[in-house]
């Protein structure tokens, strides 16, 4: 079961909305009161238009009597609209589409929110930094390396698809794969502190919106950070930003995967950390910064190839 970002999640409420009628001036003096950069034209309760910051000033530019000029005079429309339900991805097709920064969300052809590219940046980043994971991309050499984990399990699985004596470069990706066990659950709940019930409490989780006990997402998560550890030399958490899409069943396998998107400079690198769900399908979205620095001189790398 998929719990995908959608547009109500992040579109920013209330709607400042003014009529038709009302003035660029009218409009200015909202503007600094509310803080805002645009507002929804609404005529007969229905969203007609939308006038922003940009569309008030190339007004000013043109007349001489903004205190004169309607606002149906200076909007955009017809309106570029969404609706509350609506997959986020879908929405920033729409806008891409459409050529605009910001969508009206509407619900029964009445304005109840605003979703702008702002509003996405402040909630998943990722989403302006990635291209779609290609899960199904063409053979690539694929090799397993140990040289900073400490001690590996049989039901654990990591595989890289380059390793290079030069070092890490962009494309350079790596997976690692385990196992959620019941043990993995309750160890995770002591260590952090986090014993909610909806993970460790059959009864409880089965009267949630969920219907059974599922994985915590920071459990989950942490399969990035395996991932991580497993490419050549140090590596070392800058930043992370995470969307969780999906939750993960107790004893399901999962795989965090790694690839490299961009070299900063000073051994600082852009990554892609996305985690995938035993049916492939992504429950964990995220981007990484990371510093990699040269191993100690008592490490060794093994590399063996995978047929």
């Amino acid at each position: 079961m998929s719990y995908p970002i959608r547009v109500a999640d992040v579109m920013s409420t209330p709607v400042i909305t003014a009529a038709p009628t009302e003035t660029v001036a009218d409009a200015a003096e909202t503007f600094l009161e509310e803080d805002i950069n645009s507002v929804v034209i609404v005529a007969d309760d229905e969203a007609v238009g939308i006038a922003t910051g940009t569309d008030l000033v190339r007004a000013l530019e043109r007349e001489e009597s903004p205190r004169e000029t309607p606002l149906e005079e200076v909007m955009s429309a017809p309106v570029a609209a969404t609706e509350p339900a609506a997959e986020l991805e879908d929405a920033l097709e729409r806008m891409h589409d459409r050529g605009v920064a910001r969508l009206v969300v509407v619900r029964d052809d009445r304005p109840v929110g605003l979703v702008s590219t702002d509003d996405v940046i402040r909630y998943a980043p990722q989403v302006f930094h990635r291209g779609t994971l290609a899960t199904d991309a063409g053979p690539t050499p694929r090799y397993r390396a140990r040289e900073t984990a400490e001690y590996e399990h049989a039901d654990w699985t990591c595989e890289c698809s380059t390793v290079s004596p030069e070092g890490l470069s962009v494309g350079d990706r790596v997976e690692f794969s385990k196992p959620i066990s019941e043990a993995d659950v309750r160890s995770f709940a002591t260590a952090s502190g986090d014993t909610n019930r909806l993970h460790l409490d059959e009864r409880y989780a089965g009267e949630t919106r969920f219907g059974r006990r599922i994985a915590h997402g920071t459990l989950v998560s942490g399969l990035i950070s395996a991932a991580l550890a497993r490419l050549p030399g140090v590596t070392i958490y800058v930043s992370q930003d995470l969307a969780f899409l999906a939750p993960v069943d107790l004893g399901e396998r999962v795989t965090a995967v790694c690839e490299i998107v961009g070299e900063i400079g000073d051994r600082k690198f852009e990554l892609t950390t996305d985690v995938l769900g035993a049916d492939g399908e992504r429950v964990i979205e995220g981007e990484a910064t990371v510093l990699v620095d040269d191993p100690p001189e008592a490490a060794t790398l093994e590399i063996e190839a995978i047929a």
